[in-house]
This record gives C-alpha cells, sequence and structure tokens, in this order.
C-alpha cells in the first residue's frame, strides 16, 4: 500500500462498553452488537471477560488493557484504530474508566483524532445511588480511598465537610475498618448505606447511621465479602448552639454580662471567629432560655 493509500485510510471507532456488574441480562442489546461487530476487544483481563462472551455466542478476538500494561500497549491498539479497524473497550464489569482501566488509552485516541463513542450501562456508583434513598442531585465520586488507616483517615478528612452524598468503592477485606474509619471521622450519626453485591443473588442495600453500620457488618461476616460500595450522606451545617464551640459559647456568655446583647454577639464573633448573626441567634435563644 503506498503511503498516499494509507493516509486516505479513515481511522476506526473506540467504543468504550459498559458490560454487567452481575447480572448478564443487563447487558444492553447494542452492547451485544457492538462487540460483535469490532474488530478487537480491549479488556482488562481477558480470562474472566472470555466467559462472557462465551456466555453470549461471540467470538471476536481479546487482548489485554489492564493497569500494568496500558501505557505501553496503548500503541498497539491505536495503530489498529488508525488502520481503520474499531475497537471495543471493556472492563471486568461496569463502566471502563470508572476506577477501571482505559483513561490512557482513550485519552491516546482522542488526540490522534479518533472518534470515541460510549456504549453506556452498567454503572455500580449510579445503580447504588438510584436505591440508596440518600441526595442524589449533587454527589462526589471518591473511589477507592487509600489502603492504610493513615491516608485513608487523611483523604476522609479532606472531605469531611462536603456537602455532596459521598461515594466510595472498597475491598471486602477493607470494608469493616473503612466503616470504622468513616465513624470516627464523619460521626457515628453520620447516614450511611452499604451497597454489596449489587445485581447479585445476595444483594445488599443496607442503610444506617455509620456507627449502626459499622456493628451491623461486624455482626455479620457475609457482608464483608463481594463487591461494595458505600455511600455517605453530606454534611450538613449544625444549627444553633450545637454550630458554637463551647469556648466561643463561654466568651458570648461572659459578654452578655457585661454588655448588651447586640454589642456582646459582635464582640464574641471578633474573638472567637465565629460569624456574628450565629452568635446573635444563640445569645437569643440562650436569654429566653435563662
Amino acid at each position: 500500500m503506498s503511503v498516499s493509500a494509507v493516509s486516505d485510510v479513515v481511522a476506526g471507532t473506540l467504543y468504550v462498553v459498559a458490560t454487567p456488574i452481575g447480572n448478564l441480562d443487563d447487558i444492553s442489546a447494542r452492547a451485544l452488537r457492538i462487540l460483535r461487530e469490532v474488530a478487537l476487544i480491549a479488556a482488562e483481563d481477558t480470562r474472566h471477560s472470555i466467559r462472557l462472551l462465551q456466555h453470549f455466542g461471540i467470538a471476536t478476538p481479546l487482548a489485554a488493557c489492564h493497569e500494568h500494561n496500558e501505557r505501553e500497549q496503548g500503541g498497539r491498539f491505536l495503530t489498529r484504530l488508525q488502520a481503520g479497524e474499531d475497537v471495543a473497550l471493556i472492563s471486568d464489569a461496569g463502566t471502563p474508566l470508572i476506577s477501571d482501566p482505559g483513561f490512557h488509552l482513550v485519552r491516546a485516541a482522542r488526540a490522534a483524532g479518533v472518534r470515541v463513542v460510549p456504549v453506556p450501562g452498567a454503572c455500580a456508583l449510579v445503580a447504588a445511588l438510584s436505591a440508596a434513598g440518600l441526595p442524589s442531585d449533587r454527589f462526589s465520586f471518591e473511589g477507592f480511598l487509600p489502603a492504610k488507616t493513615v491516608g485513608r483517615q487523611a483523604r476522609l478528612q479532606q472531605v469531611a465537610e462536603d456537602s455532596r452524598t459521598l461515594i466510595f468503592y472498597e475491598a471486602p477485606h477493607r470494608i469493616l475498618e473503612c466503616i470504622a474509619d468513616m465513624r470516627d471521622v464523619f460521626g457515628a450519626d453520620r447516614p450511611a448505606v452499604l451497597g454489596r453485591e449489587l445485581t447479585k443473588t445476595f444483594e445488599t442495600l443496607k442503610g444506617l447511621p455509620l456507627g449502626e453500620l459499622h456493628d451491623w457488618v461486624a455482626a455479620d461476616s457475609n457482608q464483608q465479602r463481594g463487591e461494595c460500595v458505600l455511600l455517605v450522606a453530606g454534611w450538613q451545617e449544625p444549627e444553633g448552639d450545637e454550630a458554637v464551640s463551647g469556648e466561643a459559647l463561654r466568651v458570648l456568655d461572659l459578654l452578655l454580662g457585661e454588655m448588651p446583647l447586640k454589642r456582646a454577639a459582635a464582640l464574641a464573633a471578633e474573638i472567637t471567629g465565629v460569624r456574628k448573626n450565629l452568635l446573635y441567634q444563640v445569645a437569643l435563644e440562650r436569654q429566653k432560655d435563662a
């Protein structure tokens, strides 16, 4: 083939295909058609994905595209795409790139001008959120937390006052210590939901305050198995006395004994850094209770 002929080749399409997270009936008809029609499937684990393809009678060749080889092997997929072949990217379960490999390949394909097409479907975080009963208008997906306690607690501290619903993935062997850290950082009363083995036979969606959820999981070893999604209600700004430290209340009470309410609240705000309007409301409530 001449150089000019190569340059005339229309690049193929990279399809990012979601696969079931458990129940095989959740795969879409479009996903099945794409997987049959492409020239190659880039899979996170070919040994895992071959079982999915065999179940649906799909004979498309597989090639590994996982976190350990994605940067090095991505060029082979890009070469085939640029030669005009279509490629499908899949992970072991759910939507690729969502705490799964694929980002480097997708970015390289887009940079090379290759068309990238999403084929949506199952995603564990969305499935859990849809049935958790926690606010879903605004949420933050945090993925997997650090494996070590110190790093995990530090990350949780960073999001402790995030008002959005927080969503985490966690390995089953760390789920109990993860909930314990959330309880200690967020507070035992913060509402949470454990989604486990979603769409599978032993699916669990259990909603409890973090302190109770920890004890419930600790009491049942079965809840420490399988794929886990943890959802935690966002932080809510405390109201009234709960929003003011004990030291700030002490300062406010001392000043209230020496000057008018409005002046006491203003001066207490300057001393403690607490919002003046909040201290004013607290002062009003404390005078009513006196």
